[in-house]
């Protein structure tokens, strides 16, 4: 399975056994991409975590 990073625009393969929910890092532009679907495959930019300060 392929799919492009929607940042950079690069092909991606996704591995056989990857989930919807999965962290995946673009090997050509190292951004964090979540899957978000397998049919068809589909990522985006993963949500950047907050700083909670320990609040």
């Amino acid at each position: 399975m392929t799919t492009e990073c929607p940042v950079c625009g690069a092909q991606l393969e996704l591995i056989e056994g990857t989930v919807v929910g999965e962290l995946i890092e673009c090997p050509e532009c190292g951004t964090e991409l979540e899957v978000i679907s397998l049919d068809p495959p589909t990522v985006k930019e993963a949500p950047q975590e907050e700083e909670d300060w320990g609040e």
